[in-house]
């Protein structure tokens, strides 16, 4: 298993790492510093939107429910003639240079796929696909066209995450041997419903498109899709993709785990939803075997706690051999030494680290690798889809690290992938 250890990290800065990143992964259409890069939006919910109202150069949208398509387009001031239900449009469309996918989980990877083969270069949003096998094949069709892919995971481009990731590294709580991740906050309840007719103004087959068909339901569509096995990857993949990608980092882990054990239930929402409202999730790094070598890494979610940790909804903890790191996006630092004593220290800015979407735009320009590739989130986003198959059926994973697949449990691996929609679809992956 790779770790970072803090030797290997005192030997280049995080200046220097930054310097080394604009030489890898080049792309074949390097920009200039002020060229225009033309943008599409395919998902036009509020996330979507923001990112793309931070981006800038968006002149093309897309979604198949008309109502948002034509807020969108009035927010972005994109004009009618470049407003479509049909992402292909813009796939198709020779002068966008790149797209923001803010879709459901569902067409996260499929639309990515399609948009590195048409020379697109991507912003994808958390979780970049819906199951392992997706990731592996955006992973490999980025590689392959040599297009950028950033991934929604904006606290790689955050000055304060990346400083106290620093600190770590640099020995602040001495070796670092387990990291929790967190997601603890009051989620609604979404009902209980029966399929009805779409509204008139939603293109349903489109908005189900390569995932299994299913009759339209109330409590499917606009956010509350995360909690269907069919369309969402549950609140580990909505929230904990963040605090997920956030503990990886700082332990340093770099292979899969080889054991994962995970429970899950529904405690609180008598609801619709099949996802879990709460689970617990532990992740096994061996290393090398030794003691020292090992690392393990938890998940804990309840999306029905009136409180949080630290005061954190979201958030995580690092546990050294010389103390305690506690972390949130949200702007939270803490650390303890021995016999929790505070430690008065100020996680130093990483120079050179850009805006995660102004990231984004100069990795296109210079052609090197964004803050958050599509490689770092295919690792973080594994454990998601590991974390949420475990929980599902209830029982322990072995994971074989070099092919990446559950090992002595046939149900568990073909969890790995999914079933498609009958009879075919444009948008399915090759490969699945």
């Amino acid at each position: 298993m790779a770790i970072i250890d803090r030797r290997s990290f005192l030997k280049g800065s995080l200046a220097s790492a930054a310097a080394a990143s604009t030489v890898l992964g080049p792309t074949r259409d390097v920009r200039g510093a002020n060229e225009k890069i033309v943008v599409g939006l395919i998902g036009c919910g509020g996330r979507g939107v923001g990112v793309a109202s931070q981006m800038g150069g968006v002149r093309f949208v897309c979604d198949p429910d008309r109502h948002r398509l034509a807020a969108a387009a009035k927010k972005l001031s994109v004009p009618p003639a470049g407003a479509f239900t049909d992402p292909r449009r813009i796939l198709d469309n020779k002068s966008v240079d790149a797209v923001i996918i803010a879709t459901p989980d569902h067409w996260h990877a499929p639309a990515a796929i399609l948009a590195c083969q048409a020379g697109k270069h991507v912003y994808v949003e958390k979780p970049c696909s819906h199951n392992h096998r997706e990731s592996e094949i955006l992973l490999e069709t980025a590689r392959r066209t040599e297009r950028v892919v950033q991934h929604g995971t904006q606290s790689r481009s955050n000055q304060l995450i990346a400083g106290a990731i620093q600190m770590l590294r640099e020995g602040v709580i001495g070796d670092v041997l387990m990291a929790k991740a967190w997601n603890i906050q009051r989620r609604g309840n979404i009902g209980r419903a029966k399929p009805t007719q779409a509204p008139k103004h939603v293109d349903y087959d489109m908005w189900v498109g390569p995932a299994e068909f299913m009759p339209y339901q109330s409590n499917r569509l606009h956010y509350k899709w995360h909690w269907w096995y069919n369309f969402g990857t549950g609140d580990m993949g909505n929230d904990g993709s963040h605090e997920i990608d956030i503990a990886r980092w700082g332990l340093g882990v770099q292979t899969p785990p080889t054991t994962v054990a995970g429970l899950g239930a529904k405690l609180f929402h008598d609801d619709d939803q099949q996802f879990p409202d709460t689970q617990t999730v532990v992740f096994d790094y061996p290393g090398d075997g030794k003691v020292g070598g090992r690392r393990q890494l938890i998940f804990e979610m309840r999306i029905w706690s009136p409180t949080q940790p630290y005061g954190m909804d979201n958030g995580g903890a690092f546990y050294g051999t010389k103390g305690t790191m506690v972390l949130t996006k949200r702007g939270k630092v803490l650390i303890f030494g021995r016999k929790n004593k505070p430690i008065e220290a100020e996680p130093k800015k990483p120079p050179q680290l850009l805006g995660h979407q102004e990231d984004f735009l100069d990795a296109i320009r210079t052609g090197r690798r964004p803050n958050a590739d599509i490689e770092i989130a295919h690792r973080s986003v594994a454990l998601v889809h590991l974390g949420n198959i475990a929980c599902r059926l209830g029982r322990s994973l072995n994971v074989d690290p070099k092919t990446h697949r559950i090992v002595g449990d046939e149900q568990a691996d073909r969890l790995l992938s999914r079933t498609y929609r009958k009879g075919g679809h444009w948008a399915v992956p090759k490969g699945v």
